[in-house]
């Protein structure tokens, strides 16, 4: 099939250059888009989608947290996005659904109007055969002196573009010091979570996590414990100290893009052995579940179909 860079928008496809929207629209202008980023994957059945529900949930779980109105169901999303792919042609990349304000506003109130749903799937570049040398690279990372947005400010929980210059200013600040990614401390100083990325360390074979309430619910972070714990690997979610960013066996972030990233240094630490047993056993166990290979995380998956 042609790669037809087709969009979807309220139901209607249309090409990727009319997917706009005016400056001056409420979204643009407060922030008031809440969006899911998703990732696709060729199995041996086809192109599935990975955690479609999760994803779709959660899009739905910040469109009420926020007092918003969606024009469509959970069934039809789940359609719209495999029908936006298999109109792409591809069999990998990643899918990015946003829900948007796109009426002309100056208030600071949204408008009453539902939201508008729009859903891109592309291939960024992406070779998936690079995934051991990506891996390999291992990455650096810095405390920011930015902390992690408070969850008595605003619902942290949503994903909504207004709380991502929290995870901006910490990585514009990362790359001024010549570091790759940031870590953010919570309000009260223990560690929180990237600027879009969870934070998982290993000690003695186990992994460690900051706990809910302060990060948002990662779906990627959601995955990585539980086909951790399937697979004999001990995890622990509590409040983490910052110094045991500097004690931890090994370092890795987590998210959508990438699924696992090493960390090799943090701050002035050097992390030998960088990427260590743990974090490359649970990658190679999330690109076995990715691509259909374990029966046992089938339900993880969503078939793209014809």
């Amino acid at each position: 099939m042609e790669n037809k860079p087709l969009v979807y928008l309220n139901g209607d496809f249309i090409p990727w250059e009319q997917a706009t929207v005016h400056i001056m629209s409420h979204s643009v202008g407060r922030g008031s888009a809440i969006f899911e980023v998703l990732s696709f994957h060729e199995t041996v059945t086809g192109p599935a989608v990975f955690r479609l529900d999760k994803h779709v949930t959660r899009f739905f779980r910040s469109a009420e947290l926020l007092e918003m109105d969606l024009p469509l169901t959970e069934g039809e999303l789940y359609e719209a996005v495999r029908d936006t792919v298999r109109r792409t042609g591809l069999v990998e990349g990643f899918i990015k659904i946003i829900g948007f304000y796109p009426q002309i506003s100056f208030e600071i109130l949204p408008p009453s109007e539902p939201l508008s749903v729009v859903i891109f799937a592309f291939d960024p570049n992406r070779n998936p055969t690079q995934a051991n040398a990506r891996i390999a690279e291992g990455s650096s990372a810095c405390i920011s002196q930015w902390h992690k947005l408070d969850p008595c400010s605003v619902p942290i929980e949503a994903k909504v573009a207004a709380n991502y210059l929290n995870g901006m200013m910490a990585r514009l600040e990362a790359r001024s010091r010549g570091f790759d990614y940031a870590v953010l401390l919570d309000s009260k100083g223990y560690v929180a979570e990237g600027g879009t990325e969870s934070v998982l360390l290993v000690k003695n074979g186990t992994i460690f996590t900051p706990a809910l309430g302060t990060v948002l619910d990662s779906i990627t972070r959601k995955s990585l414990l539980q086909a951790a714990r399937a697979n004999g690997i001990e995890t622990v979610e509590e409040m983490i100290t910052p110094e045991f960013l500097h004690d931890a066996d090994e370092i890795f972030l987590g998210g959508t893009l990438y699924r696992v990233r090493p960390i090799s240094r943090l701050e002035d630490r050097i992390i030998e052995g960088t990427p260590g047993p743990v974090t490359r056993r649970v990658s190679a166990m999330m690109e076995t579940i990715a691509r259909g290979r374990d029966e046992r995380f089938r339900e993880w998956l969503f078939p793209v179909g014809k």
